[in-house]
């Protein structure tokens, strides 16, 4: 049964890993944003992956072996040792997404209630729990003691998982 995995890149080999799958006759598919990148000498838009260090292939779990054999792969996202079926919905769904051309940005992933950490700006290093995730995320910073607490509001890229 052919389903849609992650595959995991070495460090910026997404499209040589894309372009692999496609010589090997897989489905594959990566997702990319365009990005401006700065030279010395001038500065270029260039496809950016979305989810930097992945790439997604369709394949029967029989073929792994085939997929990581290709160039620049370094594992295939898995479960106790078997390939995780990633749904056809949520690969359609960012096919659509990157399709529509709309602005989006990578953010980690992190669920409502979820202990998270600040990575960047003036917060960097405050701890809280996550109450709400949009475009910003309210970050509750909690006094337990004194059964007090302060909510606010971050940049979502900039909250990652404790």
């Amino acid at each position: 049964m052919r389903a849609w995995h992650a595959v995991w890149t070495r460090s910026r080999h997404e499209q040589l890993v894309s372009r692999e799958l496609q010589l090997r006759r897989i489905e594959g598919f990566l997702p990319t944003i365009p990005r401006w990148s700065r030279w010395k000498d001038r500065r270029k838009r260039i496809e950016w992956p979305l989810f930097p260090g992945y790439c997604f292939a369709r394949f029967d779990p029989s073929e792994r072996f085939t997929v990581l054999n290709c160039m620049g792969v370094a594992a295939i996202v898995s479960i106790n040792g078997v390939p995780a079926p990633i749904p056809d919905e949520q690969i359609e769904s960012v096919r659509r997404l990157v399709s529509s051309e709309l602005a989006c940005d990578p953010c980690p992933f992190v669920r409502e209630g979820q202990r998270v950490e600040v990575v960047r700006g003036p917060l960097a290093g405050v701890r809280g729990r996550l109450v709400r995730k949009g475009a910003n995320a309210h970050l509750v910073i909690a006094v337990e003691t004194v059964n007090q607490a302060v909510s606010v509001q971050v940049d979502a890229a900039d909250v990652v998982p404790c």
